[in-house]
Protein backbone atom coordinates (compact mmCIF):
# COMPACT_ATOMS: atom_id res chain seq x y z
CA UNK A 1 0.00 0.00 0.00
CA UNK A 2 0.68 3.64 -0.67
CA UNK A 3 -0.21 4.68 2.55
CA UNK A 4 -1.14 8.42 0.96
CA UNK A 5 -2.63 9.63 4.60
CA UNK A 6 -0.76 7.97 6.82
CA UNK A 7 -0.81 9.77 10.12
CA UNK A 8 -4.37 11.52 9.12
CA UNK A 9 -7.49 11.36 10.77
CA UNK A 10 -10.55 11.76 8.60
CA UNK A 11 -14.04 12.33 9.45
CA UNK A 12 -16.23 11.27 6.45
CA UNK A 13 -20.22 12.15 6.76
CA UNK A 14 -22.35 9.97 4.85
CA UNK A 15 -20.26 7.13 5.24
CA UNK A 16 -22.90 4.47 5.13
CA UNK A 17 -25.30 4.25 2.01
CA UNK A 18 -28.15 3.30 0.52
CA UNK A 19 -28.68 -0.73 0.61
CA UNK A 20 -27.92 -2.12 -3.28
CA UNK A 21 -25.65 -4.36 -5.00
CA UNK A 22 -23.06 -1.68 -5.58
CA UNK A 23 -20.99 0.76 -3.30
CA UNK A 24 -21.40 4.21 -2.80
CA UNK A 25 -19.12 7.33 -2.40
CA UNK A 26 -19.14 7.70 1.21
CA UNK A 27 -18.11 3.87 1.83
CA UNK A 28 -15.73 3.81 -0.80
CA UNK A 29 -13.99 7.02 0.34
CA UNK A 30 -13.77 5.77 4.05
CA UNK A 31 -12.76 2.30 2.91
CA UNK A 32 -10.02 4.03 0.34
CA UNK A 33 -8.96 6.54 3.31
CA UNK A 34 -8.45 3.59 6.00
CA UNK A 35 -6.19 1.66 3.53
CA UNK A 36 -4.04 4.44 2.76
CA UNK A 37 -3.50 4.71 6.82
CA UNK A 38 -5.97 7.10 7.75
CA UNK A 39 -7.99 6.72 11.05
CA UNK A 40 -11.37 7.24 10.04
CA UNK A 41 -14.52 8.32 11.71
CA UNK A 42 -17.74 7.40 9.91
CA UNK A 43 -20.39 9.58 10.18
CA UNK A 44 -24.24 8.57 8.83
CA UNK A 45 -27.84 9.35 10.00
CA UNK A 46 -28.52 5.55 10.48
CA UNK A 47 -26.43 4.31 12.95
CA UNK A 48 -26.10 0.84 10.84
CA UNK A 49 -24.87 1.81 8.37
CA UNK A 50 -22.08 3.14 9.86
CA UNK A 51 -21.18 0.40 11.70
CA UNK A 52 -21.72 -1.80 8.55
CA UNK A 53 -18.49 0.38 7.19
CA UNK A 54 -16.52 0.42 10.30
CA UNK A 55 -16.62 -3.53 10.34
CA UNK A 56 -15.51 -3.81 6.81
CA UNK A 57 -12.90 -1.09 7.36
CA UNK A 58 -11.80 -3.68 10.50
CA UNK A 59 -12.01 -6.51 8.51
CA UNK A 60 -9.40 -5.18 6.48
CA UNK A 61 -7.14 -4.55 9.33
CA UNK A 62 -8.01 -0.77 8.95
CA UNK A 63 -8.89 2.26 11.81
CA UNK A 64 -12.48 3.46 12.20
CA UNK A 65 -15.23 3.67 14.57
CA UNK A 66 -18.91 4.74 13.85
CA UNK A 67 -20.71 7.92 14.53
CA UNK A 68 -24.49 9.33 14.50
CA UNK A 69 -25.72 12.47 13.79
CA UNK A 70 -28.13 14.39 11.34
CA UNK A 71 -26.05 17.46 10.17
CA UNK A 72 -29.46 19.56 9.42
CA UNK A 73 -29.15 19.72 13.26
CA UNK A 74 -26.52 22.79 14.61
CA UNK A 75 -26.29 20.81 17.75
CA UNK A 76 -25.81 17.66 15.96
CA UNK A 77 -23.40 19.16 13.53
CA UNK A 78 -21.25 20.02 16.45
CA UNK A 79 -21.27 17.01 18.47
CA UNK A 80 -19.67 15.00 15.42
CA UNK A 81 -17.00 17.51 14.82
CA UNK A 82 -16.31 17.30 18.47
CA UNK A 83 -16.54 13.72 18.37
CA UNK A 84 -13.73 13.40 15.68
CA UNK A 85 -11.59 15.22 17.95
CA UNK A 86 -11.75 13.55 20.82
CA UNK A 87 -11.40 10.06 19.10
CA UNK A 88 -8.86 11.06 16.72
CA UNK A 89 -7.10 13.29 18.61
CA UNK A 90 -6.88 16.05 15.01
CA UNK A 91 -8.87 16.56 12.31
CA UNK A 92 -6.73 16.29 9.21
CA UNK A 93 -9.20 15.70 6.58
CA UNK A 94 -13.48 16.68 6.22
CA UNK A 95 -15.37 15.41 3.49
CA UNK A 96 -18.91 16.11 3.25
CA UNK A 97 -20.67 13.35 1.43
CA UNK A 98 -24.83 13.94 2.17
CA UNK A 99 -26.85 15.08 -0.53
CA UNK A 100 -31.04 14.02 -0.96
CA UNK A 101 -32.53 14.59 -4.24
CA UNK A 102 -36.21 14.02 -5.62
CA UNK A 103 -35.99 10.83 -5.03
CA UNK A 104 -35.57 10.73 -1.38
CA UNK A 105 -38.23 13.60 -0.50
CA UNK A 106 -40.58 13.71 -4.24
CA UNK A 107 -41.32 17.15 -5.37
CA UNK A 108 -38.26 18.13 -7.44
CA UNK A 109 -38.75 19.63 -10.63
CA UNK A 110 -38.59 22.51 -13.17
CA UNK A 111 -38.63 25.57 -11.48
CA UNK A 112 -42.43 26.06 -12.15
CA UNK A 113 -43.07 22.70 -10.66
CA UNK A 114 -41.36 22.24 -7.99
CA UNK A 115 -42.93 21.60 -4.72
CA UNK A 116 -41.87 24.09 -1.81
CA UNK A 117 -41.47 21.43 0.53
CA UNK A 118 -38.80 19.53 -1.35
CA UNK A 119 -37.04 22.54 -2.56
CA UNK A 120 -36.44 23.89 1.44
CA UNK A 121 -35.70 20.52 2.13
CA UNK A 122 -32.90 19.64 -0.30
CA UNK A 123 -31.52 23.09 0.25
CA UNK A 124 -31.70 22.12 3.85
CA UNK A 125 -29.33 18.66 3.43
CA UNK A 126 -27.77 19.39 0.65
CA UNK A 127 -26.39 23.00 1.78
CA UNK A 128 -27.28 23.83 5.03
CA UNK A 129 -25.78 20.38 6.84
CA UNK A 130 -22.87 20.61 4.83
CA UNK A 131 -22.11 24.82 5.68
CA UNK A 132 -22.92 23.49 9.55
CA UNK A 133 -20.50 20.70 9.96
CA UNK A 134 -17.89 23.58 8.04
CA UNK A 135 -18.69 25.67 10.70
CA UNK A 136 -17.89 23.53 13.59
CA UNK A 137 -14.66 22.45 11.96
CA UNK A 138 -12.95 24.86 10.63
CA UNK A 139 -12.02 26.32 13.73
CA UNK A 140 -10.29 23.15 14.94
CA UNK A 141 -8.85 22.21 11.69
CA UNK A 142 -7.36 25.88 11.08
CA UNK A 143 -4.83 24.42 13.76
CA UNK A 144 -4.14 21.39 12.04
CA UNK A 145 -1.36 21.90 9.55
CA UNK A 146 -2.44 20.99 6.06
CA UNK A 147 -6.07 20.14 6.71
CA UNK A 148 -8.75 19.66 3.62
CA UNK A 149 -12.03 20.13 3.73
CA UNK A 150 -13.30 18.13 0.74
CA UNK A 151 -17.73 18.66 -0.03
CA UNK A 152 -18.69 15.80 -2.37
CA UNK A 153 -20.94 18.49 -5.10
CA UNK A 154 -22.50 17.20 -8.79
CA UNK A 155 -22.55 17.49 -12.66
CA UNK A 156 -26.34 18.70 -12.06
CA UNK A 157 -24.07 22.27 -10.44
CA UNK A 158 -23.04 22.63 -13.93
CA UNK A 159 -25.85 21.11 -16.34
CA UNK A 160 -29.51 20.38 -15.85
CA UNK A 161 -32.89 21.45 -16.57
CA UNK A 162 -35.81 19.43 -14.42
CA UNK A 163 -34.55 19.33 -10.42
CA UNK A 164 -34.35 22.82 -9.59
CA UNK A 165 -34.00 22.46 -6.03
CA UNK A 166 -30.78 19.69 -6.51
CA UNK A 167 -29.16 21.76 -8.99
CA UNK A 168 -29.32 24.89 -7.23
CA UNK A 169 -28.48 23.31 -4.29
CA UNK A 170 -25.21 21.75 -5.69
CA UNK A 171 -24.61 24.92 -7.46
CA UNK A 172 -24.85 26.57 -3.63
CA UNK A 173 -21.99 23.81 -2.58
CA UNK A 174 -19.26 25.00 -5.45
CA UNK A 175 -19.67 28.21 -4.03
CA UNK A 176 -19.29 27.00 -0.41
CA UNK A 177 -16.21 25.40 -1.38
CA UNK A 178 -15.13 28.72 -3.32
CA UNK A 179 -15.65 30.86 -0.43
CA UNK A 180 -14.42 28.51 2.48
CA UNK A 181 -11.22 27.85 0.13
CA UNK A 182 -10.71 31.79 0.36
CA UNK A 183 -11.22 32.51 4.01
CA UNK A 184 -9.51 30.45 4.95
CA UNK A 185 -5.96 29.91 2.83
CA UNK A 186 -4.14 32.07 4.89
CA UNK A 187 -4.84 29.31 7.27
CA UNK A 188 -3.36 26.59 5.53
CA UNK A 189 -6.93 25.21 5.21
CA UNK A 190 -8.11 23.92 1.52
CA UNK A 191 -11.27 23.07 0.90
CA UNK A 192 -12.29 22.02 -2.71
CA UNK A 193 -15.10 20.13 -4.30
CA UNK A 194 -16.31 17.14 -6.36
CA UNK A 195 -18.58 16.90 -8.82
CA UNK A 196 -19.09 13.72 -9.59
CA UNK A 197 -21.22 12.68 -13.33
CA UNK A 198 -23.48 9.56 -13.37
CA UNK A 199 -22.51 6.73 -11.33
CA UNK A 200 -23.00 3.39 -11.08
CA UNK A 201 -23.59 3.55 -7.07
CA UNK A 202 -26.97 2.26 -4.64
CA UNK A 203 -28.72 5.49 -4.37
CA UNK A 204 -28.68 6.73 -7.76
CA UNK A 205 -29.22 3.68 -9.48
CA UNK A 206 -32.32 2.78 -6.95
CA UNK A 207 -33.80 6.34 -6.84
CA UNK A 208 -33.76 6.85 -11.08
CA UNK A 209 -34.93 3.66 -11.48
CA UNK A 210 -38.26 4.01 -8.64
CA UNK A 211 -38.75 7.61 -10.07
CA UNK A 212 -38.74 6.16 -14.02
CA UNK A 213 -40.42 2.94 -13.99
CA UNK A 214 -37.38 1.02 -15.02
CA UNK A 215 -35.55 -1.82 -13.91
CA UNK A 216 -31.90 -1.72 -12.65
CA UNK A 217 -30.79 -2.90 -16.04
CA UNK A 218 -32.66 -0.72 -17.83
CA UNK A 219 -31.09 2.37 -16.04
CA UNK A 220 -27.61 1.07 -16.23
CA UNK A 221 -28.18 0.84 -19.73
CA UNK A 222 -29.62 4.40 -20.47
CA UNK A 223 -27.06 6.00 -17.78
CA UNK A 224 -23.88 4.36 -19.78
CA UNK A 225 -25.22 5.58 -23.07
CA UNK A 226 -24.94 8.88 -22.02
CA UNK A 227 -21.29 8.55 -21.06
CA UNK A 228 -18.80 9.91 -23.37
CA UNK A 229 -15.81 7.96 -21.65
CA UNK A 230 -16.19 4.22 -22.73
CA UNK A 231 -19.97 4.83 -22.74
CA UNK A 232 -20.42 3.67 -18.78
CA UNK A 233 -20.88 5.37 -15.72
CA UNK A 234 -18.10 5.47 -12.94
CA UNK A 235 -18.23 4.23 -9.68
CA UNK A 236 -18.18 5.33 -6.48
CA UNK A 237 -14.33 4.22 -6.36
CA UNK A 238 -13.49 6.93 -8.88
CA UNK A 239 -15.33 9.35 -6.52
CA UNK A 240 -12.88 8.11 -3.74
CA UNK A 241 -9.77 8.06 -5.55
CA UNK A 242 -10.31 11.90 -6.59
CA UNK A 243 -10.74 12.16 -2.95
CA UNK A 244 -7.50 10.83 -1.57
CA UNK A 245 -6.10 12.94 -3.92
CA UNK A 246 -7.14 16.03 -2.81
CA UNK A 247 -6.96 14.55 0.69
CA UNK A 248 -3.62 13.99 0.57
CA UNK A 249 -0.43 16.00 0.68
CA UNK A 250 -0.33 15.55 -3.40
CA UNK A 251 -2.51 18.24 -3.43
CA UNK A 252 -1.40 20.77 -0.88
CA UNK A 253 -1.28 23.46 -3.54
CA UNK A 254 -4.70 23.19 -4.62
CA UNK A 255 -7.53 25.15 -3.03
CA UNK A 256 -10.93 26.20 -4.45
CA UNK A 257 -10.78 24.15 -6.91
CA UNK A 258 -14.20 22.20 -8.79
CA UNK A 259 -13.18 19.12 -10.28
CA UNK A 260 -15.71 16.83 -12.25
CA UNK A 261 -15.13 13.06 -11.86
CA UNK A 262 -17.83 12.70 -14.96
CA UNK A 263 -16.44 10.73 -18.02
CA UNK A 264 -16.22 13.69 -20.05
CA UNK A 265 -20.06 14.93 -19.60
CA UNK A 266 -19.20 18.34 -18.27
CA UNK A 267 -16.69 19.11 -21.16
CA UNK A 268 -19.41 18.83 -23.56
CA UNK A 269 -21.56 21.85 -22.14
CA UNK A 270 -21.49 24.27 -24.09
Amino acid sequence: MAQRLQGKSAIIVGAGQTPGDTIGNGRAMAILFAREGAAVLCVDRVTERAEETVAMIAAEGGRASGFAADIVDAAQAAALIAAGQERLGKIDILVNNVGIGSAAVGGDGPAHAADESAFDRILEVNLKGMWLTIKAAIPLMRKTPGASIINISSLASLAGTNMIAYEVSKAAVNRLTISVACSNARYGLRCNAILPGLMDTPMAITGVSRASGKSAEETRAMRNARVPLNGRMGTAWDTAYAALFLASDEAKFITGALLPVDGGMSAQIG
